[in-house]
């Protein structure tokens, strides 16, 4: 089993910043790539940014591209991301995911482990 913990959520003003963090533990040797998902009140959850399990890749949602950067450690034991330029509409609980396979994926679907989620509130 694999879990997984993230941090770094909070209230924040329009235009400013948060990071935040995955803790993964457990059979870590296990997991490839990862990603986060947002999910706002009454709408599905979201893909935001994904890495592959080496790092080189990443993809990131057309909404969040230029202002989130997703990364994770050398050790490959948490992941990151780095949240600039927040908006409004960016308020919603992200979580962490984790595949099996190496290849990165924008898929809810592909993911099988998942973390509690982190609020993120951005104010006007």
């Amino acid at each position: 089993q694999v879990q997984l913990v993230e941090s770094g959520g909070g209230l924040v003003q329009a235009g400013g910043s948060l990071r935040l963090s995955c803790a993964t533990s457990g059979r870590t040797d296990s997991t490839g790539a990862m990603g986060w998902f947002r999910q706002a009140p009454g709408k599905e959850r979201e893909f935001v940014a994904a890495i592959s399990w080496s790092g080189g890749k990443t993809y990131d949602s057309e909404t969040v591209k230029g202002r989130f950067t997703i990364f994770r450690d050398g050790a490959k034991k948490t992941l990151y991301l780095r949240m600039n330029s927040l908006k409004p509409e960016d308020t919603a609980v992200y979580f962490c995911a984790a595949r099996l396979q190496t290849l990165a994926s924008a898929r809810a679907d592909d993911y099988r482990y998942w973390g509690q989620g982190t609020q993120v509130t951005v104010s006007s």
